[in-house]
């Protein structure tokens, strides 16, 4: 399994060799640290901890020393943990162009949302004796049980969640300047955390 961190840079689009455009999504990934393997039998579950973007000395905590890093996160499931040891790095050219991956982080955040633009809901009728009720809900409850049932789709904040893009392709690497350019949208803003997995 190949695993790696990187920001959000935005979007863009690439021409193919046939001369049609592909819309792109441009990545800053790694170089990653390997920061600590976990095993089993010390921590209870096999994962490798992954250090991105080394801090600067006077950036870095007493209790930051062993992992100056601005981003630490942990990659399990599939892992042999036979090939990693302690410091090794990992960068983009463990990728491969045309290869497929998938990709986790925080969606865009959109503050809180009716039902309509939440949970894509058509709404009332904008005639025939409806009035200021052409974005709500409708009926809630039922007439028995008495209560609202869990699960109901209503207002609240939307977006600011953890999702996973799979099945995404590769189109470019460029491993002078470590970037990748995935096909497709991703989630989140600019400078958004994403996690890849090959």
């Amino acid at each position: 399994m190949k695993f790696i961190l990187g920001l959000k840079l935005g979007m863009t689009q690439i021409f193919d060799e046939e001369g049609k455009h592909v819309p792109v999504t441009l990545i800053e990934a790694g170089p990653c640290e390997i920061t600590q393997i976990k095993t089993k039998d010390v921590d209870g579950y096999e994962a490798i901890q992954v250090g991105f973007r080394k801090l600067k000395d006077n950036k870095v905590g007493k209790s930051m020393k062993q992992k100056p890093f601005r981003y630490i996160r942990e990659f399990g499931n599939g892992i042999d943990l036979s090939q990693y040891k302690i410091g090794d790095t990992i960068n983009i050219a463990t990728f491969q162009e045309g290869g497929a991956v998938k990709v986790a982080g925080v969606s865009k955040g959109k503050g809180f949302a009716g039902v309509v633009k939440k949970w894509g809901f058509s709404g009332r009728n904008a005639t025939h004796g409806v009035k200021h009720e052409q974005r709500s809900p409708g009926s809630v409850g039922s007439s028995f049980p008495q209560r609202v049932i869990k699960g109901r789709k209503l207002p609240g904040r939307a977006g600011s969640a953890r999702v996973t893009t799979k099945n995404l392709k590769i189109i470019k690497i460029d491993p002078e300047k470590s970037i990748l350019a995935i096909k497709g949208a991703l989630p989140g803003r600019k400078g958004t955390l994403l996690e890849i997995r090959g």
